[in-house]
């Protein structure tokens, strides 16, 4: 996988003025858009279109500062259909437009070309089976909410301090298959996995494809496929947001399994009666790289 991003990086380099293709680029080096977006995402901490807008920016303001061009010729051969658009981007970088940056000589925030690197710890090990699910229903309690990478998301806590007590007995009374109990879901994520943008969170649990569903709940229908399941314990949510992000780091780089798309979900298996810690599962939809 270090290997296959490093080569995403160069095929950026070297199309840097055209449209990003992720599909061809990830078919290109032998991967899917789904995984490649979402590795991209995790390990250089920034969207894969973000990178490309940086580079092509950091690339532009040479252009912009050496005045060889006019705008608008710069703008086009960057990507941009208008001195409008290049603008907005080239401000949203550097913090100044361009007709300012031509003038003054700046500012300029430069992207560096990155490079993956794979550093081998092997002080932990993680806690991980794969499982093979046939399709199964996730119902519950669902709402569109920011996603947030670190700490508690104030506004999953609240959808879920919103439920009467009597809800969550009911839910797991309801759940009949693999994951168990009651189920953090976190559906239709931004393949960029970019902080703010927006996810579907259930509240719920598992239940057979061939189960009734309550009509008050909300229903995600999942397919039928592998999971790579992670147990965690340790301080809530740091442990489980840590795993989260190992997974990336150091999982995925050094075994045969990319993500696919679908819902992750948490299992939360034993905790303290204030949250301060957990026992979890964190399932993550894969399949053979």
């Amino acid at each position: 996988m270090i290997s296959a991003l490093n080569q995403l990086v160069d095929l950026v380099e070297e199309r840097l003025t055209a449209e990003l293709d992720v599909e061809t680029l990830a078919a290109t080096v032998g991967t899917t858009a789904y995984h490649l977006r979402r590795m991209f995402s995790s390990l250089a901490g920034m969207p894969l279109s973000e990178y490309v807008r940086r580079r092509r920016m950091t690339i532009a303001a040479a252009a912009v500062v050496r005045g060889e061009d006019d705008l608008l010729s710069i703008a086009v051969r960057h990507g941009y259909g208008s001195t409008e658009a290049f603008g907005r981007a080239f401000r949203s970088v550097h913090g100044a437009g361009p007709s300012d940056v031509r003038r003054d000589g700046g500012p300029l925030r430069s992207q560096p070309q990155l490079r993956f690197r794979l550093t081998v710890e092997g002080s932990i090990s993680m806690d991980t089976r794969i499982v093979d699910r046939p399709a199964f229903r996730l119902i519950g309690h669902a709402a569109r909410v920011p996603l947030i990478h670190h700490g508690v998301n104030p506004h999953i806590q609240q959808h879920v301090a919103a439920l009467p007590a009597q809800e969550h007995d009911r839910l797991k009374a309801l759940a009949d298959t693999e994951p168990a109990g009651l189920l953090q879901v976190s559906d239709d994520v931004d393949p960029d996995s970019a902080e703010g943008s927006e996810l579907t969170y259930l509240h719920g649990v598992a239940i057979s494809a061939d189960t009734p569903v309550p009509a008050d709940l909300d229903v995600i229908e999942v397919a039928a496929g592998r999971w790579a399941v992670f147990r965690t314990a340790g301080p809530h949510p740091q442990t489980l947001q840590a795993a989260w992000a190992a997974t990336a780091t150091e999982w995925f780089p050094s075994n045969p399994w990319r993500l696919r798309p679908g819902p992750s979900m948490v299992a939360v298996l034993d905790r303290a009666a204030d949250f301060s810690t957990a026992t979890c599962e964190l399932w993550l939809p894969v399949e053979p790289a």
